[in-house]
């Protein structure tokens, strides 16, 4: 990702609306569908500042990988240990058949070869481990967010479920979520692509606004595994070994 998309990351992560209600959405998705043991082994794989840690810590002890050096340094810091650099698709040094739960949150567009990284992720898992993978949805909403976060793609359904299956794996459920606000942003989206403006720009709203923002999103939690979410930004699931 473009240098300015971690320092916006460092600096918003603890207070923008989407990070906000997308850790609450995922912590209660986790709790009622992951069905993980006592004392899991987590691997966040592409964390960021770290942002997630602290709600992945409340399922068991967490591992985490981030390449970039400046964010890796803040994650860091807030996970208490050092944070790993091992790139994908290939996560050389992390250890095989060993995490119960590996979270790839907004990560698999990036890595050109999206197959051959689940497939990786897959060999990492203990017996009975998941993967959590959220991906941005529609590539016809494509613009300069995309090009500043580096994607190679985004996704529909029946793409994830390609890559899902070719890397020996199987989904538990797949539901579009960030749905309330679809249509908001998908307005966002197309009028950037009209008018020529840049919708890169990931600062948070006025404070009003933001924190509208977030209990409209949040609410999502009671909504997404139970309801199902005929269309959104994002696409959420967990994937098994099959």
């Amino acid at each position: 990702m473009d240098r300015r998309v971690y320092d916006r990351m460092a600096e918003h992560d603890s207070t923008h609306w989407w990070y906000r209600a997308r850790r609450d959405i995922l912590a209660d998705y986790l709790a009622r569908e992951a069905k993980l043991p006592v004392s899991s082994h987590i691997l966040e794989i592409g964390c960021g500042t770290g942002h997630n840690l602290p709600m992945l810590a409340a399922f068991g002890e967490v591992d985490a990988i981030e390449i970039d050096p400046a964010a890796r340094a803040i994650a860091s810091q807030r996970l208490g240990k050092p944070v790993g650099d091992a790139p994908l698709p290939a996560l050389p040094g992390v250890p095989r058949g060993h995490y119960d739960l590996i979270a790839v949150l907004d990560v698999v567009e990036h890595i050109e070869d999206d197959v051959a990284a689940l497939a990786a992720m897959r060999e990492c898992l203990a017996p009975g481990g998941k993967i959590l993978i959220a991906v941005p949805a529609h590539q016809w909403m494509w613009s300069a967010h995309d090009v500043v976060n580096h994607h190679h793609r985004r996704y529909s359904k029946k793409t994830l479920l390609g890559a899902i299956h070719k890397a020996g794996l199987r989904e538990r459920g797949l539901t579009y979520f960030n749905s309330l606000l679809f249509p908001l942003a998908a307005a966002a989206r197309v009028a950037g692509r009209l008018t020529g403006r840049d919708d890169s720009d990931d600062s948070p709203p006025a404070a009003p606004l933001n924190a509208l923002f977030e209990r409209i999103f949040g609410f999502e939690r009671h909504l997404v595994g139970r309801v199902p979410m005929p269309i959104g930004v994002s696409i959420l699931t967990l994937a098994e070994p099959s």
